[in-house]
């Protein structure tokens, strides 16, 4: 439990099996605030083997009063996203995770446990679920069609008339770019039914880094088994061979962070009062 003085709050990074797979890691891992991580676990029961990986972490840096303007600050924002996805890497490598969002945090030991018992059973369920498979994302972009080129009209067209088949060539092929990107998308969906045990459709990306690249239609996260991850990327990586209009990109492996239900009330400050929403844990690839 914390010290008496309650300067620290327990931040939660992951639930994970209290395995001896991670002896070997847990003594040397650091976590957000460079602080160490370690876990967490009732006695057992039939609850389930289930643990939380912890860090007590400073109460001045991320109690309730200071959390929305620390996630303003940018360059905190970054350094914890990486220090808690390193985290959830780390316990990854070694055996299933089911990934908690950046700043889940408890006002002490206790409070967490208190969370964590009544949910062994289902968090045990889901580790069975997701174990032996890793997440990969695929996003698909459609490419710009180009500005219009006046001097590909016909060499007697009027500069009014070269103008409108050039704005019209321009059309044309954007909307061919979009049909690629459909095409696209049903080979994915395909791929999807033979090699992955679960999707799920996250929010197309916008923003300057999506927009170098052109527009994101597709943003996908696909579970899959690691006996079939070869297949499933090799297949994937083929779907754009023939397509040049869009621009396929492919991520991972990850932990499940896409796959993982979240505790009912997981993010309790001091006050006990929710804790501002954060930022997805996963940095953006």
């Amino acid at each position: 439990m914390n010290g008496p003085a309650a300067a620290t709050l327990t931040y939660v990074y992951a639930v994970t099996p209290p395995t001896p797979a991670l002896d070997d890691v847990l003594p040397t891992l650091t976590g957000v605030a460079g602080s160490r991580v370690t876990l967490l676990a009732p006695v057992p029961d039939d609850t389930g083997p289930v643990a939380f990986a912890i860090s007590d972490v400073p109460r001045a840096d991320f109690g309730e009063e200071v959390l929305p303007a620390r996630f303003e600050d940018l360059h905190w924002l970054e350094e914890t996203a990486r220090a808690h996805h390193r985290v959830i890497e780390a316990l990854a490598a070694r055996t299933t995770v089911l990934p908690l969002r950046m700043a889940t945090l408890y006002q002490d030991h206790t409070r967490a446990l208190r969370a964590l018992q009544p949910q062994g059973q289902e968090f045990a369920t889901q580790l069975a679920r997701l174990a032996a498979h890793t997440e990969y994302g695929v996003k698909i972009y459609v490419r710009p069609a180009g500005a219009p080129d006046a001097g590909t009209a016909a060499p007697a067209a009027t500069p009014g008339k070269a103008y409108l088949q050039a704005r019209r060539a321009q059309r044309d092929a954007h909307e061919d770019h979009y049909r690629q990107a459909r095409t696209a998308a049903d080979r994915i969906a395909e791929i999807a039914l033979r090699y992955a045990a679960d999707r799920v459709s996250h929010p197309p990306q916008s923003g300057p880094l999506a927009a170098s690249v052109g527009e994101n239609v597709v943003n996908a996260a696909f579970l899959v088994p690691d006996a079939e991850a070869d297949a499933f990327r090799r297949a994937v990586r083929a779907v754009a061979e023939d397509l040049p209009g869009i621009l396929l990109e492919t991520t991972g492996p990850w932990a499940p962070y896409s796959f993982t239900a979240l505790p009912s009330a997981s993010e309790v400050p001091a006050s006990g009062n929710p804790a501002p929403e954060p930022p997805p844990s996963r940095p953006r690839s």
